[in-house]
């Protein structure tokens, strides 16, 4: 599921293209997503500008003129592309925008397990799905203070804690394995059992996890593309996840897993023992260029 750092880099790629763009029409042409899209939404789009692209944890929100917003979560698969209309169609494209350079944004997700929902300024408030979330890490609510205290609420362990998105929104099963490894603390420790240090390590890791992976377009395994149907790279830079068995980048221990509510945890029994931070993994050079986040 594209997290935190892909969902950003789909923002910066479709924010250059959309911005001042008009949606000349909308084809639904599979409305059986994860909540069935709404037989009104292509007449709700219809004819309206897109002033700018912002982002709510996993959402791209598409803004358009007079307040309203188109709203995507990507699910497990989903990819949301700008294209030249050329481009053959594929089996799982099924919302298609045209847009008034003849451009097209097509929303493909093979397991239709993603959103797709129109709303205007004075709804957006009572949009379930907003309403739930933490704040984001890169928001100033959020800090070593702010987690402590969420910590102390709970006895689950803490790569679950950071997977609650009402905790800290936008954090998956990735980056959640990997903020534990820069901050040494293993994903089964109680929340609740872990020191000031340890959450301070950890709230300061997040953030620069997160701003590096964006730096290098996000992660790619299997699905996940950029607003130009292009790979993420930061896969050759994580430390631990997915690398059960593989030497620990810093200290050659093999990396372990283990199944932690049906999701795997990846961890270094040595970096990982309470004794202290780790520094970003070795990886290869070649990057694409940076951007600051909130640009």
């Amino acid at each position: 599921m594209p997290e935190l750092p892909e969902v950003e880099t789909i923002r910066r790629g479709l924010r250059k293209r959309l911005r001042g763009r008009r949606i000349e029409q909308v084809e639904v042409l599979e409305p059986r997503l994860r909540v069935e899209v709404d037989g009104r939404l292509a007449s709700r789009l219809r004819g309206r500008a897109i002033v700018d692209v912002g982002r709510r944890a996993k959402y791209v929100l598409i803004r358009l003129e007079d307040g309203g917003v188109w709203l995507f979560h990507l699910g497990m698969s989903g990819k949301l592309i700008y294209v030249d209309p050329a481009l053959p169609r594929q089996k799982h494209d099924h919302i298609v925008a045209r847009l008034d350079n003849g451009a097209e944004l097509r929303y493909h997700d093979p397991r239709r397990f993603g959103l797709s929902l129109v709303a205007e300024k004075t709804e957006l408030p009572g949009v379930a799905q907003l309403g739930r979330l933490g704040p984001d890490p890169f928001d100033r609510r959020f800090s070593a203070g702010y987690l402590y205290a969420c910590t102390r609420k709970s006895s689950r362990r803490i790569r679950d804690l950071l997977l609650d998105q009402g905790i800290v929104a936008g954090i998956g099963n990735i980056y959640a394995n990997e903020a534990l490894y820069r901050a040494g603390v293993r994903p089964t420790a109680r929340s609740r059992r872990l020191t000031r240090a340890e959450v301070g390590r950890l709230a300061a890791a997040i953030p620069e996890l997160l701003r590096e992976a964006i730096r290098w377009c996000g992660t790619s395994f299997s699905d996940y593309r950029d607003a130009d149907d292009r790979f993420g790279e930061f896969q050759s830079r994580l430390a631990v996840y997915g690398r059960q068995g593989e030497p620990c980048r810093m200290c050659g221990t093999p990396v372990r897993r283990v199944v932690l509510g049906n999701r795997s945890a990846f961890y270094c029994p040595a970096c990982q023992a309470g004794t202290g931070p780790r520094s970003a993994a070795s990886a290869p050079r070649r990057r694409r260029a940076p951007a600051a986040v909130g640009e």
